[in-house]
């Protein structure tokens, strides 16, 4: 869908697919920034493309199955505090939510409750803001258990904040979970009480769910597997590189969210060793609070991965700006994507660009520095795949410390222990001793120098 901006004519507006009808408007209500404003060194999603932003707001409106009468910006020089667009615009809106028979208006943006209220109020249909699309999402995509807890959890927190401000006379505009119902009937004294006590358990439950990932985590090291993340913008890839990567089946679409629920598969490397790779849920440009809170259970496995690898899809204009979101939610988890060694940049998706071009995003990729190395790949066809799996068992390897020893093969307990908590490179036997290499975690580097005399692995 072209979008049309809205800067004060009366168009007529045009409904997707030829439809004289529709049901929903997307609106871009965008702040404009003037070149050289200071606003714009410091709020990143300023200088994001205003028709990519609407597009993607589109998108997500189409995760959820939403029938898009009208997608279009709305540019704003000061955000109105009653409800957040000017009164002029509010009025011309009204227009096209009368000629479309509009029942869900969806602002890409962050309303507060009285804004939200007052849109609604105005419009006389029901709004839906950026965050509440998100979490919409969510609730219809989240297939585990684990998932379903989490976004109730986020949906609850977001829900609560606005009981006030959602009711007239007893009846609510929105009811249930979800933001898109019915009116409800219980008095709203009540709903706090049951809403405060409904989170109280779910965070419990998630609690829960923390310690069996603690157990998972803690078996997992108890065996020499290390771990790699998959992190990365929604729509990036992420699921189809990691069924390219593991030989997984874990679903795969050109849809934003297409996969929510956190999964780990085997991943062989290049030499015949094994670490475990983790698919998380995407991130997005205002990824909601509530959902980077709510979701830290499973995004624990990204806090904890030895190797992060940044998904990025190369071929989409905006591709800057996802990185530049990305990295801030990283930031919020704790992990700083300027320090270290842990992240590598996966560039997805060079398929779609022509020899050419191609060959300049290598030259820039060359010409990165080498603590933020990127791989261009494409996940589709398995270009650069072979690349990447490399540089992965080198990072894995690089925490790790490979020791030789010699050890009596009656020793049974002593043989035991090094295979469940080292990985066994090489072993032989000579005049009833085993010549081993291992390696092992720097953590338990000392434990094997000291109990079984081994020395660093001498390279030939």
């Amino acid at each position: 869908m072209e979008p049309r901006h809205l800067e004060g004519g009366a168009d007529r507006p045009r409904s997707a697919g030829g439809r004289a009808t529709g049901r929903v408007i997307v609106i871009g209500p965008y702040l404009r920034v003037r070149r050289g404003d200071p606003e714009a060194q410091t709020d990143v999603h300023a200088i994001r493309n205003s028709e990519a932003r609407l597009e993607e707001a589109v998108g997500l409106a189409r995760a959820i199955e939403l029938s898009i009468a009208e997608a279009l910006i709305a540019p704003v020089s000061q955000i109105r505090p009653a409800t957040y667009l000017g009164k002029g615009k509010v009025e011309e809106i009204v227009g096209l939510i009368t000629g479309h028979d509009i029942e869900l208006v969806v602002m890409d943006c962050a309303l507060s409750p009285i804004q939200q209220r007052n849109l609604e109020k105005a419009w006389n249909t029901k709004v839906l803001d950026r965050t509440g699309l998100i979490l919409e999402i969510f609730g219809r995509r989240a297939k585990t258990r684990e998932g379903a807890l989490q976004v109730e959890l986020a949906h609850l927190n977001y829900q609560r904040s606005r009981l006030v401000r959602s009711w007239t006379h007893l009846e609510r505009q929105r009811g249930g979970f979800g933001f898109m119902g019915g009116p409800g009937e219980t008095q709203i004294e009540a709903d706090r009480r049951l809403i405060g006590d409904r989170i109280a358990r779910l965070e419990n439950e998630i609690k829960k769910v923390q310690a069996t990932r603690r157990l998972h985590r803690a078996g997992r090291q108890r065996v020499p597997y290390r771990v790699a993340a998959l992190v990365g913008y929604t729509n990036a890839g992420k699921s189809t590189l990691f069924n390219r990567l593991t030989r997984a089946d874990v679903q795969a679409a050109d849809m934003l969210f297409a996969t929510l629920d956190p999964t780990l598969r085997a991943l062989s490397l290049p030499h015949g060793g094994k670490a475990m790779l983790s698919d998380t849920v995407g991130f997005i440009s205002n990824l909601p609070t509530q959902l980077v809170a709510a979701f830290r259970a499973t995004l624990e496995e990204v806090l904890e991965a030895d190797v992060i690898l940044h998904v990025r899809d190369i071929s989409h204009e905006d591709t800057e700006a996802q990185q530049r979101d990305v990295d801030t939610v990283l930031r919020q988890l704790g992990i700083d994507p300027d320090a270290g060694s842990r992240i590598l940049e996966v560039w997805n998706k060079i398929d779609r660009f022509d020899p050419d071009s191609r060959e300049n995003l290598k030259n820039i990729a060359a010409r990165r520095p080498p603590e933020r190395p990127c791989f261009l790949v494409s996940a589709e066809t398995g270009e650069g795949i072979e690349a990447l799996l490399a540089a992965i068992e080198d990072r894995l390897a690089a925490t790790r410390a490979t020791l030789d020893l010699s050890i009596d093969a009656a020793d049974g307990a002593g043989i035991s222990w090094l295979h469940r908590n080292s990985e066994v490179l090489a072993k032989e036997l000579h005049d009833g001793r085993f010549d081993m290499t291992v390696r092992v975690d720097a953590t338990k580097r000392d434990i094997v120098v000291n109990r079984f005399d081994a020395v660093p692995h001498a390279v030939l």
